[in-house]
Protein backbone atom coordinates (compact mmCIF):
# COMPACT_ATOMS: atom_id res chain seq x y z
CA UNK A 1 0.00 0.00 0.00
CA UNK A 2 2.84 2.50 1.11
CA UNK A 3 5.21 3.58 -1.32
CA UNK A 4 9.03 4.40 -0.03
CA UNK A 5 10.47 7.46 -0.39
CA UNK A 6 13.34 7.73 -2.82
CA UNK A 7 15.92 10.28 -1.87
CA UNK A 8 17.87 9.54 -5.27
CA UNK A 9 14.81 10.32 -7.12
CA UNK A 10 14.37 13.71 -4.66
CA UNK A 11 17.71 15.29 -5.11
CA UNK A 12 17.43 14.85 -9.18
CA UNK A 13 14.24 16.80 -8.74
CA UNK A 14 15.58 19.86 -7.30
CA UNK A 15 17.50 22.44 -9.66
CA UNK A 16 21.27 21.77 -9.59
CA UNK A 17 22.09 25.13 -7.92
CA UNK A 18 20.28 23.76 -5.13
CA UNK A 19 21.44 20.22 -4.47
CA UNK A 20 24.75 20.56 -2.59
CA UNK A 21 23.16 22.77 -0.22
CA UNK A 22 20.04 20.22 -0.03
CA UNK A 23 22.40 17.30 0.50
CA UNK A 24 24.14 18.79 3.43
CA UNK A 25 21.27 19.20 5.77
CA UNK A 26 18.92 16.41 4.47
CA UNK A 27 20.31 13.66 6.51
CA UNK A 28 19.81 15.79 9.93
CA UNK A 29 15.92 16.69 9.02
CA UNK A 30 15.16 13.20 7.09
CA UNK A 31 16.13 11.34 10.16
CA UNK A 32 14.11 13.15 12.85
CA UNK A 33 11.16 13.26 9.98
CA UNK A 34 10.44 10.43 9.71
CA UNK A 35 9.42 9.59 13.09
CA UNK A 36 7.05 12.52 13.02
CA UNK A 37 5.18 11.09 9.44
CA UNK A 38 1.70 9.50 10.33
CA UNK A 39 1.72 7.51 7.87
CA UNK A 40 4.35 6.71 4.54
CA UNK A 41 3.81 8.17 1.28
CA UNK A 42 0.49 6.64 -0.90
CA UNK A 43 -1.18 8.06 -4.18
CA UNK A 44 -4.14 10.37 -4.10
CA UNK A 45 -7.44 9.11 -5.31
CA UNK A 46 -9.83 12.20 -5.71
CA UNK A 47 -13.32 9.97 -6.32
CA UNK A 48 -12.44 8.72 -2.46
CA UNK A 49 -13.99 11.51 -1.03
CA UNK A 50 -17.30 13.01 -0.67
CA UNK A 51 -16.97 16.39 0.25
CA UNK A 52 -18.80 18.78 -1.57
CA UNK A 53 -17.24 21.94 -3.31
CA UNK A 54 -17.09 25.08 -1.93
CA UNK A 55 -17.14 28.53 -3.42
CA UNK A 56 -14.04 29.48 -5.20
CA UNK A 57 -12.10 32.64 -4.83
CA UNK A 58 -11.76 35.55 -7.58
CA UNK A 59 -9.19 34.93 -10.13
CA UNK A 60 -5.64 36.08 -9.33
CA UNK A 61 -3.27 37.85 -11.88
CA UNK A 62 0.13 36.96 -12.99
CA UNK A 63 -0.33 33.80 -11.03
CA UNK A 64 2.44 30.87 -12.31
CA UNK A 65 2.90 27.68 -10.83
CA UNK A 66 2.20 27.03 -7.02
CA UNK A 67 4.14 24.03 -6.03
CA UNK A 68 2.86 22.33 -2.82
CA UNK A 69 4.19 19.88 -0.63
CA UNK A 70 2.19 17.75 1.49
CA UNK A 71 1.91 14.69 3.55
CA UNK A 72 -1.27 11.97 3.47
CA UNK A 73 -2.02 12.43 6.98
CA UNK A 74 -2.22 16.14 6.55
CA UNK A 75 -6.14 15.93 6.29
CA UNK A 76 -6.42 19.63 5.01
CA UNK A 77 -4.13 19.60 2.01
CA UNK A 78 -5.11 16.19 1.08
CA UNK A 79 -8.59 17.24 1.05
CA UNK A 80 -7.76 20.24 -0.96
CA UNK A 81 -5.79 18.42 -3.49
CA UNK A 82 -8.57 15.82 -3.77
CA UNK A 83 -11.55 18.41 -4.36
CA UNK A 84 -9.30 21.02 -7.16
CA UNK A 85 -11.19 24.10 -6.12
CA UNK A 86 -7.50 25.78 -5.54
CA UNK A 87 -6.68 24.68 -9.43
CA UNK A 88 -10.23 26.60 -10.38
CA UNK A 89 -9.65 29.43 -7.99
CA UNK A 90 -6.46 29.96 -9.97
CA UNK A 91 -7.07 28.87 -13.65
CA UNK A 92 -8.73 32.13 -15.03
CA UNK A 93 -5.39 33.92 -14.07
CA UNK A 94 -3.37 31.29 -15.63
CA UNK A 95 -2.05 30.04 -12.65
CA UNK A 96 -1.33 26.42 -11.89
CA UNK A 97 -0.76 23.99 -8.45
CA UNK A 98 1.92 21.07 -8.53
CA UNK A 99 1.48 18.67 -5.52
CA UNK A 100 4.59 17.12 -4.10
CA UNK A 101 3.85 14.34 -1.73
CA UNK A 102 6.86 14.20 1.07
CA UNK A 103 6.91 10.88 3.88
CA UNK A 104 7.47 13.70 6.44
CA UNK A 105 7.82 17.78 7.48
CA UNK A 106 11.47 17.85 7.30
CA UNK A 107 12.39 16.31 3.87
CA UNK A 108 9.47 18.68 2.88
CA UNK A 109 10.87 22.34 4.90
CA UNK A 110 14.55 20.85 2.79
CA UNK A 111 12.39 21.12 -0.34
CA UNK A 112 10.80 24.20 -0.09
CA UNK A 113 14.68 25.76 1.28
CA UNK A 114 16.34 24.37 -1.76
CA UNK A 115 13.55 25.82 -3.80
CA UNK A 116 11.70 23.04 -5.08
CA UNK A 117 8.28 23.87 -3.44
CA UNK A 118 6.75 27.15 -2.24
CA UNK A 119 4.29 25.83 0.48
CA UNK A 120 3.46 22.70 3.40
CA UNK A 121 1.71 22.27 6.46
CA UNK A 122 3.73 20.34 9.34
CA UNK A 123 3.40 19.92 13.26
CA UNK A 124 5.18 21.96 15.73
CA UNK A 125 8.46 20.37 15.30
CA UNK A 126 9.82 20.17 11.85
CA UNK A 127 10.07 24.52 11.30
CA UNK A 128 12.15 24.21 15.08
CA UNK A 129 14.37 21.74 13.65
CA UNK A 130 14.62 23.21 10.36
CA UNK A 131 15.33 26.78 11.81
CA UNK A 132 18.27 25.50 14.16
CA UNK A 133 19.50 23.75 11.25
CA UNK A 134 19.92 27.18 9.03
CA UNK A 135 17.00 26.14 7.14
CA UNK A 136 14.81 29.47 6.72
CA UNK A 137 11.21 28.66 6.96
CA UNK A 138 8.33 31.35 7.41
CA UNK A 139 4.57 30.23 9.68
CA UNK A 140 2.41 32.09 8.17
CA UNK A 141 -0.83 30.81 9.48
CA UNK A 142 -1.59 28.04 12.49
CA UNK A 143 -3.96 25.00 12.79
CA UNK A 144 -5.09 24.57 16.46
CA UNK A 145 -5.64 20.72 16.19
CA UNK A 146 -6.23 19.63 19.36
CA UNK A 147 -4.57 18.89 23.12
CA UNK A 148 -6.71 15.83 23.45
CA UNK A 149 -5.16 14.42 20.36
CA UNK A 150 -2.05 13.53 21.86
CA UNK A 151 -1.66 11.58 24.97
CA UNK A 152 0.53 8.99 26.92
CA UNK A 153 -0.84 5.66 27.07
CA UNK A 154 -0.18 2.25 28.84
CA UNK A 155 -1.60 -1.31 28.21
CA UNK A 156 -4.66 -1.78 29.66
CA UNK A 157 -3.71 -4.25 32.42
CA UNK A 158 -0.38 -1.82 32.91
CA UNK A 159 0.22 -1.17 37.09
CA UNK A 160 0.99 2.44 35.71
CA UNK A 161 -2.23 4.69 36.71
CA UNK A 162 -0.30 8.08 36.47
CA UNK A 163 2.81 10.20 34.84
CA UNK A 164 4.81 9.66 38.68
CA UNK A 165 4.51 6.01 37.85
CA UNK A 166 6.98 6.61 34.93
CA UNK A 167 9.98 6.83 36.95
CA UNK A 168 12.27 4.53 36.16
CA UNK A 169 10.05 2.89 32.60
CA UNK A 170 10.32 2.72 29.10
CA UNK A 171 8.98 4.94 27.01
CA UNK A 172 7.66 5.16 23.88
CA UNK A 173 7.43 8.17 21.37
CA UNK A 174 9.21 9.59 17.84
CA UNK A 175 12.07 11.78 18.21
CA UNK A 176 11.75 15.09 17.86
CA UNK A 177 8.23 15.14 17.52
CA UNK A 178 5.35 17.00 18.99
CA UNK A 179 5.06 13.90 21.41
CA UNK A 180 8.82 14.07 22.43
CA UNK A 181 7.58 17.33 24.13
CA UNK A 182 4.26 16.15 25.68
CA UNK A 183 6.53 13.46 27.61
CA UNK A 184 9.28 16.68 28.30
CA UNK A 185 6.29 18.84 29.86
CA UNK A 186 4.05 15.98 31.72
CA UNK A 187 7.43 14.60 33.36
CA UNK A 188 8.39 18.63 34.42
CA UNK A 189 4.34 18.87 36.06
CA UNK A 190 4.73 15.52 37.94
CA UNK A 191 8.21 16.58 39.30
CA UNK A 192 10.19 13.95 37.21
CA UNK A 193 13.30 14.62 34.89
CA UNK A 194 14.25 13.67 31.07
CA UNK A 195 16.67 11.83 32.57
CA UNK A 196 13.87 10.07 35.22
CA UNK A 197 12.85 7.60 31.77
CA UNK A 198 14.37 5.64 29.02
CA UNK A 199 13.07 7.06 26.07
CA UNK A 200 12.28 4.22 23.33
CA UNK A 201 12.79 6.25 20.28
CA UNK A 202 10.56 4.75 17.24
CA UNK A 203 8.05 5.63 14.64
CA UNK A 204 4.58 4.97 15.69
CA UNK A 205 4.33 1.55 13.73
CA UNK A 206 7.31 0.13 15.29
CA UNK A 207 5.82 1.90 19.07
CA UNK A 208 3.09 0.09 18.23
CA UNK A 209 4.69 -2.98 17.83
CA UNK A 210 6.50 -2.80 20.80
CA UNK A 211 3.83 -1.77 22.73
CA UNK A 212 1.25 -4.09 22.15
CA UNK A 213 4.39 -6.76 22.84
CA UNK A 214 5.15 -5.20 26.34
CA UNK A 215 8.64 -4.00 25.17
CA UNK A 216 7.88 -0.45 26.41
CA UNK A 217 5.67 0.65 29.84
CA UNK A 218 4.00 3.23 27.70
CA UNK A 219 3.67 5.20 24.55
CA UNK A 220 3.05 8.94 23.76
CA UNK A 221 1.33 9.11 20.45
CA UNK A 222 -0.97 11.51 18.27
CA UNK A 223 -4.10 10.82 16.54
CA UNK A 224 -5.49 8.99 14.59
CA UNK A 225 -2.96 6.26 15.87
CA UNK A 226 -3.81 6.89 19.32
CA UNK A 227 -7.57 6.31 18.32
CA UNK A 228 -6.11 3.41 16.80
CA UNK A 229 -4.43 2.54 20.15
CA UNK A 230 -7.19 2.83 22.09
CA UNK A 231 -9.75 0.95 19.81
CA UNK A 232 -7.70 -1.86 18.45
CA UNK A 233 -4.85 -2.65 21.30
CA UNK A 234 -7.62 -1.34 24.28
CA UNK A 235 -4.63 1.32 24.88
CA UNK A 236 -5.53 3.41 28.17
CA UNK A 237 -4.49 7.11 28.35
CA UNK A 238 -2.85 8.07 31.57
CA UNK A 239 -2.80 11.62 30.26
CA UNK A 240 -3.68 13.66 27.70
CA UNK A 241 -1.73 16.82 26.24
CA UNK A 242 -4.38 19.17 27.97
CA UNK A 243 -2.39 22.10 30.17
CA UNK A 244 0.68 20.81 28.96
CA UNK A 245 1.65 20.74 24.87
CA UNK A 246 -0.53 23.12 22.38
CA UNK A 247 -0.40 20.24 19.64
CA UNK A 248 -0.89 22.60 16.98
CA UNK A 249 0.17 22.31 13.15
CA UNK A 250 1.86 25.52 11.03
CA UNK A 251 1.24 26.40 7.47
CA UNK A 252 4.86 27.21 6.54
CA UNK A 253 5.79 29.03 2.69
CA UNK A 254 9.13 30.01 0.98
CA UNK A 255 9.91 33.87 1.23
CA UNK A 256 10.50 34.15 -2.10
CA UNK A 257 7.15 32.87 -2.57
CA UNK A 258 5.25 35.20 -0.11
CA UNK A 259 7.31 38.26 -1.61
CA UNK A 260 6.19 38.02 -5.19
CA UNK A 261 2.84 36.07 -5.18
CA UNK A 262 1.03 37.53 -1.96
CA UNK A 263 -2.08 37.38 -3.76
CA UNK A 264 -1.67 33.74 -4.78
CA UNK A 265 -0.51 32.90 -0.80
CA UNK A 266 -3.97 34.94 -0.05
CA UNK A 267 -5.93 33.17 -2.36
CA UNK A 268 -4.07 29.76 -1.16
CA UNK A 269 -5.14 30.26 1.81
CA UNK A 270 -8.64 31.32 1.56
CA UNK A 271 -8.79 27.76 0.48
CA UNK A 272 -7.26 26.76 2.61
CA UNK A 273 -9.75 28.14 5.29
CA UNK A 274 -12.65 26.34 3.31
CA UNK A 275 -11.72 23.07 3.26
CA UNK A 276 -10.53 23.61 7.13
CA UNK A 277 -14.56 24.64 7.62
CA UNK A 278 -15.68 21.98 5.73
CA UNK A 279 -13.55 18.98 7.76
CA UNK A 280 -14.99 20.89 11.14
CA UNK A 281 -18.31 20.22 10.29
CA UNK A 282 -18.37 16.93 8.83
CA UNK A 283 -16.17 14.52 11.02
CA UNK A 284 -17.81 11.27 9.60
CA UNK A 285 -17.27 12.54 5.61
CA UNK A 286 -13.79 12.98 6.36
CA UNK A 287 -12.68 9.96 8.28
CA UNK A 288 -14.52 8.32 4.79
CA UNK A 289 -12.24 10.29 2.85
CA UNK A 290 -9.10 9.04 4.88
CA UNK A 291 -9.95 5.88 5.31
CA UNK A 292 -8.69 4.46 1.77
CA UNK A 293 -5.81 6.94 2.18
CA UNK A 294 -4.58 5.61 5.33
CA UNK A 295 -5.95 2.04 5.94
CA UNK A 296 -7.30 2.99 8.93
CA UNK A 297 -11.42 1.99 9.70
CA UNK A 298 -13.25 4.73 8.90
CA UNK A 299 -14.60 4.59 12.47
CA UNK A 300 -11.71 4.97 14.55
CA UNK A 301 -10.91 8.28 12.08
CA UNK A 302 -14.38 9.01 13.17
CA UNK A 303 -13.29 9.33 16.73
CA UNK A 304 -10.31 11.20 16.02
CA UNK A 305 -11.55 14.00 13.62
CA UNK A 306 -14.05 14.18 16.41
CA UNK A 307 -11.66 15.30 19.24
CA UNK A 308 -9.56 16.98 16.99
CA UNK A 309 -10.26 21.41 15.93
CA UNK A 310 -9.92 23.01 12.43
CA UNK A 311 -8.89 26.35 11.57
CA UNK A 312 -6.31 28.60 9.79
CA UNK A 313 -5.24 31.22 12.32
CA UNK A 314 -2.72 34.32 12.69
CA UNK A 315 0.30 33.82 14.44
CA UNK A 316 -0.52 35.65 17.71
CA UNK A 317 2.36 36.73 20.28
CA UNK A 318 0.95 33.73 22.21
CA UNK A 319 1.36 31.07 19.82
CA UNK A 320 4.73 32.42 19.01
CA UNK A 321 6.10 32.24 22.87
CA UNK A 322 4.55 28.90 22.84
CA UNK A 323 6.20 27.91 20.09
CA UNK A 324 9.54 28.96 21.43
CA UNK A 325 8.87 27.23 24.59
CA UNK A 326 8.96 24.00 22.16
CA UNK A 327 12.52 25.23 20.55
CA UNK A 328 13.55 25.79 23.99
CA UNK A 329 13.02 22.60 25.60
CA UNK A 330 14.33 20.69 22.73
CA UNK A 331 17.33 22.90 23.17
CA UNK A 332 18.15 21.94 26.68
CA UNK A 333 17.50 17.91 25.83
CA UNK A 334 20.49 19.20 23.13
CA UNK A 335 17.66 18.09 20.15
CA UNK A 336 18.75 20.61 18.62
CA UNK A 337 22.73 22.31 18.44
CA UNK A 338 21.71 25.72 19.00
CA UNK A 339 18.89 28.26 20.64
CA UNK A 340 16.60 29.63 17.90
CA UNK A 341 14.04 32.53 17.91
CA UNK A 342 10.93 31.57 16.72
CA UNK A 343 9.77 34.93 16.20
CA UNK A 344 12.40 35.31 13.83
CA UNK A 345 10.46 32.84 11.55
CA UNK A 346 7.35 34.21 11.61
CA UNK A 347 6.26 36.13 8.31
CA UNK A 348 4.36 40.05 8.73
CA UNK A 349 3.59 40.25 5.32
CA UNK A 350 -0.07 38.54 5.82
Amino acid sequence: MFTQFNVRSFFQTLPKRFRQQAKKSFTFLFTIGLGLSLVAACSSNPSTTSAPSGNTASPVANVGAIRIGYQKAATILSLLKSRGELEKALAGAGGSVTWTEFPAGPPMLEAMNAGAIDFGYTGESPPIIAQAAGTPVRYVAYDPWSPKAEAIVVRKDSPIQKIQDLKGKKVAFAKGSNTNYLVISALQSAGLSYSDITPAFLTPADARAAFEGGNVDAWAIWDPYLAVAEESAGARIIQDATGLAPNRGYYLAAQSFIEKQPQALKTLLEQVKKVSDFAKSNPAEVAKFLSPELGIDAAILEKAEKRREYGVLPLTNEVITKQQAIADAFHDIKLIPKKIAVKEAVSNGL
